[in-house]
């Protein structure tokens, strides 16, 4: 049973990460590829090298003891939800670690809800005035929020950032971005992740007055 203060945000189509990789496939299977054109293409395409790029996350990633160390710490209820499509490349390389990092303790629960179902939801959280994916936000049972982060690593952003200055198209810098996912193997983000779940606590009972206030205003 999702809390008040979640309900309140009137999500559409929230997931657990089984019922989004379910979606996946069956949005691949009712779509006929021969018939799509344009964007439609496009996110067919993405939609089915994400699915194999989940698939082979899954597969070999393993926590490391430095996450593992941190999630350990968490002993209330959170709820992370994160903000995603199928068609995201940066969700495919990152949402797999995600769903695996919230396995490792019951006090998470992890919630997934698309993009473009709610866009009410993903305005509250625009980076530099852009609907950026995937987002990972953390509640309390209350609904203060702990942490945020997202859409990519910072040592992927700094390429992307790179890339797009000299030059490179879409396409390009996109190739570059999934050649250094493949080589991190995502260390970066786990890194960054149990960073984040280790600070926390101390930013949290700081803001806590403030985050209620906050809380009470937006829901």
């Amino acid at each position: 049973m999702l809390p008040v203060f979640f309900n309140s945000m009137n999500p559409k189509n929230v997931m657990t990460y089984d019922e989004y990789k379910k979606m996946t496939i069956d949005e691949l299977k009712d779509m006929n590829s021969y018939e799509l054109e344009g964007i439609e293409r496009k996110h067919y395409d993405y939609r089915k090298i994400n699915f194999q790029r989940i698939t082979r996350i899954e597969k070999h990633f393993k926590p490391s003891n430095e996450l593992i160390n941190a999630i350990e710490k968490i002993k209330q209820p959170q709820i992370w939800m994160v903000i995603t499509e199928s068609w995201c490349g940066d969700s495919a390389q990152n949402l797999p670690i995600i769903a695996k990092a919230a396995e490792l303790n019951n006090n998470i629960h992890l919630k997934i809800i698309l993009r473009d179902e709610n866009p009410h939801i993903m305005d509250m959280y625009l980076i530099n005035g852009n609907r950026s994916i995937p987002q990972l936000i953390a509640f309390d049972t209350e609904g203060n929020k702990l942490f945020r982060w997202g859409p990519r690593p910072k040592t992927a952003q700094e390429l992307v950032t790179k890339l797009k200055t000299e030059g490179l198209s879409k396409e390009e810098f996109t190739q570059q971005l999934h050649l250094w996912y493949g080589r991190n193997k995502g260390k970066d983000f786990e890194s960054e992740l149990a960073e984040i779940l280790l600070q926390t606590p101390k930013k949290y009972s700081h803001l806590k007055t403030t985050q209620n206030t906050l809380y009470k205003k937006n829901y």
